[in-house]
């Protein structure tokens, strides 16, 4: 072996030595993490939110009577109309050459009623003079008749047609705002067609929809508060109204919750939302964040009196707002890890304070329930 080779492999044997001398003086510090921690609720508040919309409890469809083109359009969306205003117009051309039809025809008949009332009337003074045969009379009599049958006729026609000229103006109906908008100037529409959208004014709803898992823990009358998005300070008194009896192709049930009170302070479209409070006594609960799961099961961190941490599964019921239900594998007195779940490690120890950043004495021994002492692994 060359000389230069030889020196080269001491000098790397006395580097290894150097570095794991080094390694050897560090040494390895125990970080002991400050750790909120706090006890299950034993009534247990379950809120539970749903965003929805402000919505007219009355809304009605404004539609033509008659069908034709759209030659005149009055009101957009959003517009405020009151009774009798007029929103759109028809053209009236083919409706106007139909009543002049019609006027034409009831004077055709009245003339035929004057000729024929006429001569039925001196029929009648020829008859007791045996001046006509009786089944001259019976002619004269059923022509009379008939003509006052056409005379009826024409003048139903003529109201018809008249009507129909007047249907080419639509009105509305009662006070409120348009909230939809269907026609256009040109548009050519058949009768019933719908043209406009009103929102009556009067009491207001927030529309919602529930999904079919919690659809079973509201009823009908159960009471609510309503936030609105741009007032999110101010809480209004509402109430559930209805619950409609089949879901949506979303698989969600549509509610409507009725506002109490502030009716003119909440407008049409504004966005809200809903909640619910249930409160379920003997039922112990926990905030979201001292919950994590491990191959679909549920646990929690509970701290024993020598300040490591132990997890224990639990069995949970239906997720509210903050908190949920622990239906089982919980003592009421254990001390709970509130949040960073997912970062620690059993038998860790720690330090732990509670929301007030003040240090927790762990003087009673908590955690799982008798069958599951602390201390053993889960």
């Amino acid at each position: 072996m060359s000389i230069f080779k030889t020196t080269t492999i001491c000098m790397m044997m006395i580097c290894s030595v150097t570095l794991w001398g080094c390694s050897k003086q560090v040494p390895e510090v125990e970080q002991i993490p400050f750790v909120m921690v706090t006890q299950p609720s034993t009534a247990h508040l379950e809120q539970q939110s749903y965003a929805g919309d402000v919505q007219a409890r009355q809304q009605t469809a404004l539609a033509f009577r008659v069908g034709g083109q759209i030659i005149e359009r009055y009101v957009d969306v959003g517009d405020r109309v009151r009774i009798g205003q007029v929103l759109a117009k028809l053209d009236v051309q083919d409706a106007q050459l139909q009543l002049n039809s019609a006027k034409a025809q009831l004077e055709s008949a009245q003339s035929a009623v004057k000729i024929t009332d006429d001569e039925f009337k001196r029929f009648q003074q020829l008859l007791p003079m045996n001046a006509v045969s009786r089944s001259q009379y019976d002619v004269a009599k059923n022509q009379y008749d008939s003509a006052q049958a056409t005379l009826k006729q024409a003048q139903s026609n003529y109201a018809v047609a008249a009507n129909q000229t007047g249907y080419n103006q639509l009105v509305a109906n009662k006070n409120g705002v348009i909230t939809a908008r269907n026609i256009e100037i040109g548009q050519v529409i058949s009768a019933g067609q719908a043209a406009f959208q009103l929102a009556i004014d009067g009491e207001r709803d927030v529309v919602i929809g529930v999904p079919e898992q919690a659809i079973s823990d509201i009823r009908v009358g159960q009471p609510a508060w309503v936030t609105l998005w741009s007032k999110p300070e101010d809480k209004f008194s509402a109430y559930i109204r209805e619950i409609a009896p089949a879901a949506d192709q979303s698989r969600t049930f549509s509610v409507k919750v009725a506002l109490k009170d502030a009716q003119s302070l909440i407008q049409l479209g504004q966005s809200a939302r809903v909640f619910f409070s249930n409160t379920t006594q003997n039922t112990l609960s926990v905030p979201l964040s001292s919950v994590s799961a491990n191959d679909n099961k549920a646990y929690v961190w509970v701290v024993n009196t020598d300040q490591t941490i132990h997890k224990i599964p639990v069995t949970l019921g239906a997720y509210g707002r903050d908190s949920v239900p622990v239906l089982s594998g919980l003592n009421a007195n254990a001390w709970v890890v509130v949040g960073g779940v997912h970062l620690l490690q059993e038998k860790q120890k720690i330090h732990p304070v509670d929301r007030e950043n003040r240090a927790v004495t762990i003087r009673n021994e908590t955690g799982a329930l008798a069958t599951h002492p602390v201390g053993e692994g889960s």
